[in-house]
């Protein structure tokens, strides 16, 4: 198994690389974890994952800014290889991100990514935040082995707003409900750094290494 850990220059990949790498050898594959800029690696790897850090847009324009990879990704998913996000990685799958200038996403969840409201709380949200488990993600293959509660490590100001409560896994409590992971078909998100969460991370990143998902559509 080929997995590439998208470098556009804006994520913690040494991170997300190890724990991928640690997540393989319990769920006892042999797996090959690469961080790569490279559109081909993209194009030939068997699982994508993409982590991003900062603003919407400008890890948007880091992508942008590597020839082909947008279509590499884009192709990759449409082919139904599993997808994961990671903090602004899963941010680039909704529609539009309205930080700064604001920027189009991917579009394959529904929503916008807007600033949190939360009066009387610092922003950004950083820290550890326990998860609560919707409808679609207490039975969704990706949360196997957790339990509602289970803390998370999140460092952000901007969340999904105006999702499809079918494509929204968990959310976590700040000032009201703020989403922390979303799915649609093959491609899945955490707004968390699920690379920073210790054994909780580790086991949805385990989760997502043996994941097969049912109705894969590209669309």
């Amino acid at each position: 198994m080929k997995v590439v850990v998208i470098d556009s220059g804006t994520g913690n990949l040494a991170s997300a690389r190890r724990g991928l790498e640690i997540a393989a050898g319990r769920a006892g594959l042999d797996a090959k974890v690469i961080a790569s800029a490279d559109p081909l690696d993209v194009r030939t790897a068997d699982r994508i994952v993409l982590p991003g850090q900062g603003a919407f847009a400008d890890c948007a324009r880091g992508i942008a800014a590597i020839e082909g990879m947008r279509g590499a990704i884009e192709e990759g998913v449409a082919a139904g290889k599993p997808f994961l996000g990671i903090c602004v990685g899963m941010q680039l799958m909704a529609e539009r991100g309205l930080e700064h200038e604001g920027a189009p996403g991917f579009g394959w969840i529904k929503g916008e990514i807007a600033p949190i409201s939360c009066p009387g709380l610092r922003l950004p949200q950083m820290g550890w935040n326990g998860l609560d488990f919707t409808s679609t993600g207490c039975v969704h293959p990706l949360l196997n082995g957790l339990q509602a509660d289970d803390h998370a490590y999140f460092v952000h100001g901007y969340a999904l707003r105006d999702g499809d409560q079918a494509q929204i896994l968990a959310t976590t409590e700040y000032g009201g409900p703020v989403v922390a992971m979303v799915a649609s078909g093959n491609r899945a998100g955490t707004q968390f750094h699920v690379e920073k969460s210790q054994e909780v991370g580790l086991r949805i990143l385990q989760n997502f290494m043996v994941w097969t998902p049912e109705g894969v559509s590209g669309s």
